[in-house]
Order: C-alpha cells, then sequence, then structure tokens
C-alpha cells in the first residue's frame, strides 16, 4: 500500500515537472530570434566570443548576456555590454522580442543605430532601458519616436554631435537621461519626455552654450540629478532652482557661469551635493547654503565678502572648497563634525585660526587655510585632530612658538607651515611623527639647531628647513633617513662638517647660504641619484672633486661665491654648472662662460616652489586630476574654429631627423600643415598634445602632433634649445618608442611627425573594443612596452622619463608592435609653471604613483608604477579607474591572500587555458612589484622586463 502511494506521488511530481518544464520553455520566434542574434555577434567578433555548439543547443536564457523571466517564458534583458560588437545589423532583431525591458550595448564598437531599429523597438511597449553608452556612434541624435514606456536612456561617451530640440519629446516615461561626453552643441534641450517626469539628467562634457534654461527646472519638477558641468554655459543661475524640491545633485563645474550664488538653493532640504568651481561666480556667499549639505565646492571663482558665520556649522556637511576667491574676514566657528576635508586656501581671510570647536572635527583629515592673511599662533587644540593627514597652513602670518601639541598628529602625512613667522625651536615632538612624509618650515624665524631625534622620522621624504635662523652642525643622525630624497637646508647659520647624507636623496640637497668651510666632502659621491647640488655661497674651498663629474643623476651643480681654486674638471653636457665667484678657478679652454647665476638661481627658485607647493595640490588632486584628464581626452576639438584658425599655420622653420630616404622622400611640410588646420584629422588628444593623420601626397600616413607653444608649462622658450633636444632624440633607435621623424615650428605651436600608427591606442584596443584581445596579444604588448621603458631608462646620454604613461599613451603599429609615445615631453614641461593644480601635470589619473603628491617629481620609479597599472589592465580588461576606484588601490587591496589572485585575473581569458593561467598568475606578481606603494622596492624597467621574459 505504501509502495503504491509513493509510486503515484512519484507519477505526480513527475507530470508536474513536466508541466512546468513545457510551460517555462521559450516561444520559438524568441529562440529564434537570440540565435540570429547570436550568429552575427559570433561573426563580428571571432574567436574571442565563446559559443560553442553545446551553447547554441541549450536554452537562451542559460547564454551570455540573457536574462529571462523566473520561469524561464520570456526574455526580459539583455546585455551585450563589453562585447566587441562592430555591427549594428542585430538591432532591429531584437524588436521581435516583445517581453524585452532592458537593453544593454555599451562598450562596443557600433558607429550607427538602423533607423530600423528605432521603427521596430519605438512600437515595444515593454522596453524600459536602453543603454548605447562607450560606443563610437556618430551624427546627430535621432529621434525617438513611440518608445512609450522607456524610463532609461543612456548614450553618454560617443561622438554625437548637433543641436537637440524635439528628438526626445516623444518619450512618454523618461525618467534618467545622459548624454555626457558627446560633441553636443547649441543650448540645453528643454523637450525631455512629453510626460515630464525626468528625475535625472546628465549632460556634462558637451559644448552646450547659452543660460541654464528657466523652462527645464518649471518643467521637470521632479529632477534629482542635475549635471551640466564642463560645457560653455554663460549667464546666471536660476533661482527657480531652489523650487525642485527633490534636488540632490546640482553640478555646474567649469563653465562660464557668473553673478550670485542664489539664496533659493537654501531651501532645497534634499540638496546634498552642490559643485559650481571654475566658473566665474562673485558676491557673497548665501547664509543657510550648508544647512542641509554634505558637499559644496565653490572654488575658482571670484566669490567676495566674508565666510558666513553658519557655513561651517551644517550637521551634514562633509567637504567644503572655497580656495582660490576672493574671500576675507575671519574663519568663523567650525562645529560640522561630519567634516573631512576643508579648503580655504588662496583667499584674504585674516583673523585668528579658530580654536573653540577644534576638539569635535574627529573626521577632519585634509585642513588647508594656506596662502592667507591668517594671523596668531597655531592652536594647541590642533593637537586633537588625531585624523588628520595634511595641514596647510604655508603662506600667512602666523606667529609665536610651534606648539608641541603638533606630535599628537599621529596620522599626519604632510606638514607645511612655510612662509610664516614661527620662532623658537623645531619642538622635538614634531620628529616623533612617524608618518610623515613632508615637512616644510622655510622662510620662517625659527632658530637653535636642528634636533638629534630627527632620525625617528623614517618615512620622511621631503624637509624643507631653509629659510630660517637654525646654526650649530647637521646631526650625523640625518643621514639615517633612508627614505628622504630632498633635503633643503638653505638661507641659514649652520657650520660644521657635512656629515654623511641619506644615499637616496635625489630631488636635491640645498646647502647654500651657511656658513660651511674646507673642501667639498668626498660622502657627497655615494649620492648617485641626486638630481640638484646646491653649495652656494660658503666658504668651501680647495678644489672641485672629479667624483662630481660622476654623479649619473646630477642636472644642476651650485657652486657660486665659494673660494675654491683648481683646475675645472669635465661635466658632461647636460650638466648645468654654475661656478661664478671663485676667482682662483682655472678653466682649461679658457672658455668659462659658467652659467648664468641668475638662471642657475631661478632654476633652484623653480624646484622649491613646485615642491612647497606640492600640498596645496593634493586636496584637488583627485577632483581636477578626473576632470582635467577627461577633458582632454576628447577626440574632437570642443570649440569651432574660426575661419582664421582654420587657416594652415605658417612655419617658422621645420627640420627632418630623420635619415631614413623613405621618410625624407614622404614627409611634405606642407601637406601636414593643411592636415592641422582641420579638425576632422584629429585622432587622438592626450594630456598635452593633440594628434593629426596626415595623408602624404605619397600616399603614405604620418602622425603629426600638435604641442601648445604658447602654453606657459613648456619650457623651452627658444627654438634653438627645443630643435637641441629634438635632435637628441631623434637620433634614438628602438621599435618600442615613438621617435621622431622630423619636426616644424610656428610661432605658437611646435609640430612633431611620427610613424602612423593604425591600431590606435591600447586604451581603445583593450577597452573599447572589449575582450577582442587574447593572451598572447596581451602577452606580446607588455613585453614591447617594457622593452621601450627599458630602454628610455637606460639610455646612455641621460635617463629619458615619461610624464605621462598610460593605455592612452602607448599606440600600437599592430598588435606585436606598441611604442611608447610622449618621449619628449619630461624635456619641455616645466611643472613649476603649470596654473591652477599642479596635478595637471602629473600625468593620467590612476597612473600617477602615490608619491607625487608630495614629491611632485618624475621619476624612472614612477614610471615604473605606471607601467604596472598598464600590466594590471592587460590582466584584469579592467580601466585605471573605474567607479572612482584605483584599479592598483583595488589590486592591492585583494592580493593580499595568494588563493584570491585568481579573482583579479580577466576570468575570459585566464579561463583559456592552464598555461596561459599560469603565465598570467606570473606577470601579476611582477605587476604588482610595480605598484607597491614604496617607490624604493619597485624593481627596475631593466629587471621588469627580464622578470616579463621569465614568465613565459
Amino acid at each position: 500500500m505504501l509502495k503504491r502511494v509513493f509510486f503515484s506521488a512519484l507519477n505526480l511530481f513527475v507530470l508536474m515537472f513536466y508541466i512546468q518544464l513545457v510551460s517555462s520553455q521559450l516561444p520559438s520566434d524568441q529562440v529564434s530570434v537570440m540565435t540570429s542574434i547570436y550568429e552575427i555577434i559570433q561573426n563580428n567578433t571571432g574567436s574571442s566570443f565563446v559559443w560553442n555548439n553545446v551553447l547554441k543547443s541549450s536554452s537562451p536564457c542559460s547564454w551570455k548576456g540573457v536574462v529571462c523571466s523566473p520561469d524561464n517564458s520570456s526574455i526580459i534583458n539583455i546585455s551585450f555590454n563589453s562585447f566587441s560588437v562592430s555591427t549594428s545589423e542585430f538591432l532591429p532583431f531584437l524588436c521581435n522580442i516583445s517581453t524585452l525591458e532592458s537593453l544593454d550595448v555599451s562598450h562596443n564598437q557600433l558607429s550607427s543605430i538602423p533607423e530600423g531599429f528605432y521603427t521596430g523597438c519605438g512600437e515595444t511597449s515593454e522596453l524600459k532601458l536602453l543603454n548605447f553608452s562607450g560606443n563610437e556612434l556618430k551624427g546627430s541624435l535621432p529621434s525617438f519616436n513611440g518608445f512609450t514606456v522607456l524610463e532609461n536612456l543612456d548614450l553618454s561617451r560617443n561622438s554625437l554631435s548637433g543641436e537637440i530640440s524635439q528628438q526626445l519629446d516623444g518619450l512618454g516615461s523618461l525618467k534618467s537621461l545622459d548624454l555626457s561626453w558627446n560633441q553636443f552643441t547649441g543650448k540645453i534641450p528643454t523637450n525631455l519626455g512629453k510626460m515630464n517626469l525626468l528625475e535625472e539628467i546628465v549632460l556634462s562634457a558637451n559644448s552646450f552654450r547659452g543660460e541654464i534654461p528657466v523652462e527645464m527646472i518649471t518643467k521637470y519638477s521632479n529632477l534629482r540629478v542635475i549635471d551640466l558641468s564642463a560645457n560653455q554655459l554663460s549667464g546666471s543661475i536660476p533661482r527657480e532652482l531652489g523650487e525642485l524640491t527633490s534636488l540632490q545633485t546640482l553640478l555646474l563645474s567649469a563653465n562660464h557661469l557668473s553673478g550670485g550664488i542664489p539664496a533659493s538653493l537654501t531651501n532645497i532640504t534634499t540638496l546634498r551635493r552642490f559643485a559650481a568651481n571654475q566658473n566665474g561666480f562673485n558676491g557673497t556667499i548665501p547664509s543657510g547654503i550648508t544647512s542641509y549639505l554634505a558637499f559644496l565646492d565653490l572654488s575658482y571663482n571670484e566669490l567676495t565678502g566674508t565666510i558666513p558665520s553658519d557655513l561651517l556649522s551644517g550637521p551634514n556637511l562633509q567637504a567644503l572648497d572655497l580656495s582660490s576667491n576672493k574671500l576675507e574676514g575671519s574663519i568663523p566657528a567650525i562645529n560640522s563634525t561630519k567634516l573631512f576635508r576643508l579648503r580655504l586656501g588662496s583667499n584674504s581671510l585674516n583673523g585668528t585660526i579658530p580654536s573653540d570647536s577644534l576638539g569635535s572635527l574627529v573626521e577632519l583629515m585634509y585642513l588647508e587655510l594656506d596662502g592667507n592673511s591668517i594671523s596668531g599662533g597655531i592652536p594647541s587644540e590642533l593637537g586633537m585632530l588625531r585624523k588628520l593627514a595634511l595641514l596647510n597652513l604655508a603662506q600667512n602670518r602666523l606667529a609665536g612658538v610651534l606648539p608641541p601639541e603638533l606630535g599628537d598628529l599621529i596620522n599626519i602625512q604632510v606638514l607645511s607651515l612655510q612662509s610664516n613667522n614661527f620662532v623658537g625651536v623645531i619642538p622635538p615632538e614634531i620628529l616623533q611623527l612617524n608618518k610623515l612624509e613632508k615637512l616644510n618650515m622655510s622662510k620662517n624665524l625659527l632658530n637653535g639647531s636642528i634636533p638629534l631625534s630627527i632620525s625617528r622620522m623614517q618615512n620622511l621624504r621631503n624637509l624643507d628647513l631653509q629659510g630660517n635662523n637654525l646654526h650649530g652642525p647637521i646631526p650625523d643622525s640625518i643621514g639615517n633617513l633612508s627614505s628622504l630624497i630632498e633635503l633643503q637646508l638653505g638661507n641659514n647659520q649652520l657650520s660644521g662638517r657635512i656629515p654623511i647624507m641619506p644615499e637616496k636623496l635625489q630631488i636635491a640637497l640645498n646647502l647654500s647660504y651657511n656658513l660651511f668651510d674646507g673642501s667639498i666632502p668626498s660622502s657627497l659621491s655615494r649620492l648617485q641619484g641626486l638630481e640638484v647640488l646646491d653649495l652656494s655661497n660658503n666658504r668651501f674651498s680647495g678644489e672641485i672633486p672629479d667624483f662630481l663629474t660622476g654623479l649619473d643623476s646630477l642636472t644642476h651643480l651650485l657652486l657660486m661665491n665659494n673660494e675654491l681654486s683648481g683646475i675645472f674638471p669635465v661635466f658632461r653636457n647636460h650638466v648645468v654648472v654654475d661656478t661664478t665667484g671663485n676667482n682662483q678657478l682655472v678653466y682649461p679652454n679658457r672658455n668659462p662662460s659658467p652659467s648664468n647665476p641668475r638662471r642657475s638661481k631661478s632654476i633652484a627658485s623653480t624646484i622649491v616652489i613646485a615642491v612647497a607647493s606640492a600640498a596645496m595640490a593634493v586636496g584637488l588632486f583627485i577632483m581636477i586630476g578626473v576632470f582635467v584628464s577627461r577633458r582632454y581626452q576628447r577626440v574632437n576639438d570642443e570649440h569651432p574654429l574660426s575661419a582664421e584658425e582654420a587657416s594652415p599655420p605658417q612655419v617658422v622653420h621645420g627640420n627632418l631627423l630623420t635619415s631614413n630616404v623613405i621618410h625624407k622622400s614622404n614627409i611634405d611640410f606642407k601637406t601636414a600643415m593643411e592636415a592641422v588646420a582641420d579638425p576632422s584629422k584629429i585622432t587622438l588628444k592626450t594630456r598635452f598634445s593633440t594628434y593629426y593623420k596626415a595623408v602624404m601626397p605619397s600616399g603614405a600616413s604620418y602622425f603629426v602632433k600638435k604641442l601648445n607653444w604658447s602654453d606657459k608649462i613648456f619650457q623651452l622658450g627658444s627654438h634653438e634649445r627645443f630643435e637641441e633636444e629634438l635632435e637628441v632624440l631623434g637620433k634614438l633607435c628602438s621599435s618600442n618608442v615613438m621617435i621622431p621623424l622630423a619636426y616644424v615650428l610656428t610661432v605658437d605651436s611646435a609640430y612633431l611627425f611620427y610613424d602612423f600608427a593604425p591600431k590606435g591606442t591600447l586604451f581603445d584596443v583593450l577597452h573599447r573594443m572589449g575582450g577582442t584581445l587574447d593572451w598572447a596579444s596581451r602577452y606580446s604588448i607588455a613585453i614591447g612596452v617594457s622593452q621601450g621603458l627599458a630602454f628610455l631608462h637606460e639610455c646612455k646620454s641621460s635617463p629619458i622619463l615619461l610624464l605621462d604613461l598610460s593605455s592612452k599613451t602607448i599606440l600600437l603599429k599592430s598588435l606585436n608592435e606598441p611604442q611608447v609615445g610622449d618621449i619628449e615631453l619630461c624635456k619641455v614641461i616645466d611643472p613649476s609653471k603649470s596654473t591652477g593644480s599642479l596635478s595637471t601635470i602629473a600625468g593620467s589619473v590612476g597612473y600617477v604613483p602615490p608619491e607625487y603628491a608630495y614629491t611632485m617629481r618624475v621619476t624612472a620609479a614612477g614610471n615604473v608604477y605606471s607601467f604596472g597599472v598598464v600590466l594590471l589592465e592587460l590582466l584584469t580588461g579592467k580601466p585605471a579607474v573605474s567607479g572612482g576606484i584605483e584599479l592598483a588601490k583595488w589590486v592591492l587591496s585583494n592580493s593580499a591572500q595568494r588563493n584570491r589572485w585568481d579573482q583579479i585575473l580577466d576570468f575570459n581569458i585566464s579561463k583559456t587555458s592552464v598555461a596561459v593561467r599560469s603565465q598570467m598568475l606570473a606577470v601579476l606578481k611582477v605587476a604588482i612589484a610595480c605598484v607597491n606603494l614604496s617607490p624604493e622596492t619597485r624593481p627596475k624597467m631593466k629587471s621588469v622586463l627580464r622578470m616579463l621574459l621569465n614568465a613565459r
């Protein structure tokens, strides 16, 4: 009996399962559509798209990119994100899936969308999301007719252009629109869905002009996000914005807006982020604006008046940036307990540092009050800010002794107190801060001697005590600062024996304007990485030692106004030596021409200024760095050219650098100048350069790269000096380096000629084309780039370093021949002359070594770090920055446990074979060594190349 019941129940279960299975099958028409679509994709992506017979025979619900309903009876979502699809032929087929709710074809290579897609899918009643971002769409914005339930439309990061008028008016349910990073012009559109349901509008990084339309604000009362940043908008902020009761984010940065900040914004109780930096706003800051805000950025404007008394008391306030305005008066009480960043530098503030509520700012990590007229002393309560990582009080009128409570800042990394009126001795408590990396107390009135306890600061990298009244000897313990790369002790009254200096000194050793005498000590011979040695204006005597000529990295040697004698030794051509004021020196050629002392002094000052300014760049680094890197990676010009600008540039001088007969016969300067006058010939923009494709009369193609000669950061003001540098670079020989073949100089620009790289940049091939690169190609590229870098770092004349090494500056003549570009920039760019943020010369965000924020120096170790990030891109398939997270930091945080390394690798590549996985893990080990946070522990490029070759 029990057996009969059991089998009856079993049969019933099997029957129910069969009925469920039958009812759960996809309709045959959807199976047929998906089969056709995947065949099209397969034929246009090659072997990189995994789809075998097993996959073809299974239900489409199990296919990559397909999401079905819970009972597998219909397809509801399709995502072909990063499938490397270059054809749009499959798109109209999707319109036959009537149950489709979401379609994501982002980050592919689509250049157009067929008209059949709009007419067919416009009738699909279920489609709520369309994402075509990160493709290569060109032309004007199409008209979206139908699509009655479409809520989210993303066409960002394409090359769409023209004006927007009625194309989106037919969308009945549109809630989110993202058209950022295109080339749209005209006015901000106001016809965005006939039901006026819009909640998010992102139009940043285009070329929209005119004013912010009031009509947009009044029509779309449900707006939560408005991002109009990085356009060319003018006029004022409409006060009607205050009527948007749901607004959470308002981004207006980097436009040409003016007028005042409307007080109506204080009425929006939901507003959490407001950024209007880099505009021309004037007037005063309205009271109450931080009542609800968490993030406020009004930096780089023309704001005047005092800081409202309640501005720093907002209960939600986390970050406030008012730097580089014209604010005056005193700093009000700081009562915002959630505040972690406060930037008030470069204003005209006075009064004292408020101390009443400092103890409650337990989250504060960055405090920048530099470049004001603040007086009084440093309040001892400042020592209670235990999370503080950066304190910048430079260039004020602060006075008094330095409080010993500064020694309580146990997490401080940057302490900038220069250019004030501090007196007394250096408190020994400060020298116990073991996390301190940069200490600048220069240009004060400090006296006494340098404390012996200075050796405790084992992480100290930059020490600047110049311009004080320090006396006595330099303590021998200074040689124990194993991380120190810069030591500035000039303009004091130091004397005695010069001790053994830290071997890793690199940026500068400045002992000028002191009371040192005797011979130049032989212990300086160990400083093989030192770039600047300044011993000027002392009492050194005897001969200039020959070992100074053997310091491989030395670029500037300043010996003016000493008592040196003997025969002047021969230095390498790239070393600037100034020996004026040493009357007993003998020059063998009788061609002394010692360097101009004013020039040499300016060089030293430039270095000092650059480093002294570094702390100001830290807080601004990520914000402006991200904006600048994205702003200048646009492929097409953002400003239309006038007729005068469109005419070919007038050549002042042109010259061939190559001895190759083929190039000599092909290169035609007139044709090249015609190409650079045509914006359509632009193929690539990097941070510092614009690349044009020039087709010569012979039919040969070349890159012509434009450098903006008029930009003050280009330090080589004379054509002659620039030509000398190019002559050296033109003689280099490496298949993995972009070597200049010729150049043309005009009044405002310099144009360099290179072999054309038809495959584009590594970034394009790796990220915009998805997974088309197999491991063999990725590994070949890694080897080629490392060969190019090792060649540059080992150049016999002097090492060639890169200012900006990223996947966007690596060009591909083929997948087996990558070339490192922009090799000339380190010779022609002067970081100290950068306007705005010094981070604009640091390289691309995500590739900048962490130490750069404090050193502001380009180094070989920094290049190794950047190459390590490129390696990680090849290994993971991820960009250097994704979702605000830097790839290197993500990898380091996930690599602590070796058993998690597999999760870091691009699974689509590592799963192809055991051999590939093993090789990728070996390369990952090299990459992790390259991005080590400590530059001293990173391998040299020669070793990196060897390790990569051994990973085979």
